[in-house]
């Protein structure tokens, strides 16, 4: 196959891993730089031009497009996926995903555990906001914050109306939660790769902090899945419509809540903490679906 790797840092570890995935089993793989692309949009024949020349012949593209270039990146996915080429994360599933407000929205109407979560606007509503998810402590997130940034804990109700109204103050999106306290800091990271779960993780946070985020000194180890979390895992990457997930879980007194779907999870971490070959596991994946999208085109042609 001739594989396209979206990245704008060939150097990442999740990069260099596909890329030494794909070339130990024969495939040409190049990464390419999203924000260098520049697209022909047209009814008889689209095409993408990158340093001035046509990326035509490609099979696959695997998608890392960061959250800051969400806009930019999804539209030379979907360009690639109007020339025919098989995507394995569509680009109308990533901007799913990064639409936390969105998400969520999405998961709650498939009935997939989620924390009391709260929307709003206005200061005025913020008195009724903190009540409809519990009182204090509770969180409060920025919508386009990624890696734990953005992400406070209120401990209080008056520390919790003051911190919303900065942010109301400031015109930033925002969406209030309730804290899962009997979580202790630890969240599940569960690697979904089409209808299955190929590794999992438990992201314990430093002490004196509760996001667990392995970018914020979090610690990652071994963790069976229970029945419930991992179908709570494979629904919520199936509400969101992506191929390869990773879904942040909580163990609540309620059962498994769903805390993010990331598109384009990090390797580094899931392969230092389970020992597996998720980068491998990708591309075996991806083999599979290349090959059954060149079968489909077969049958259409005759």
């Amino acid at each position: 196959m001739k594989i396209a790797v979206l990245s704008r840092n060939r150097e990442l570890y999740s990069t260099q891993r596909l890329v030494e995935a794909a070339e130990a089993r024969g495939h040409q793989i190049e990464v390419i730089d999203p924000l260098m692309c520049y697209m022909n949009i047209n009814q008889t024949r689209s095409a993408i031009h990158y340093k001035g020349r046509n990326l035509d012949g490609f099979d696959a593209v695997i998608p890392r497009v960061g959250s800051s270039i969400t806009f930019y990146g999804t539209a030379v996915l979907r360009q690639f996926e109007m020339m025919g080429v098989y995507a394995l994360n569509e680009s109308a599933a990533i901007s799913r995903a990064r639409d936390k407000l969105c998400s969520l929205q999405l998961l709650a109407r498939d009935g997939i555990g989620l924390p009391i979560t709260g929307f709003a606007d206005k200061p005025g509503d913020i008195p009724d906001l903190i009540d409809m998810v519990g009182g204090a402590p509770l969180v409060i997130k920025l919508l386009e914050g990624t890696q734990g940034i953005g992400v406070v804990l209120a401990e209080t109700r008056t520390a919790a109306e003051s911190v919303i109204e900065a942010f109301m103050g400031l015109n930033a999106n925002i969406l209030v939660q309730q804290y899962i306290k009997e979580a202790n800091g630890a969240d599940i990271r569960c690697f979904v790769i089409g209808n299955k779960i190929v590794a999992a993780m438990k992201r314990q946070a430093k002490a004196g902090e509760f996001r667990s985020n392995l970018h914020r000194g979090g610690t990652a180890s071994l963790v069976k899945l229970s029945a419930a979390e991992k179908r709570t895992a494979l629904a919520a990457a199936k509400s969101i419509g992506l191929e390869v997930a990773g879904v942040d879980i909580l163990r609540s007194n309620n059962g498994p809540v769903v805390m993010e779907v990331n598109a384009s999870p990090g390797l580094e971490g899931i392969e230092g903490a389970t020992a597996i070959d998720v980068a491998g596991l990708i591309i075996d994946y991806l083999e599979q679906q290349v090959e059954k999208q060149q079968k489909r085109s077969k049958k259409r042609k005759v």
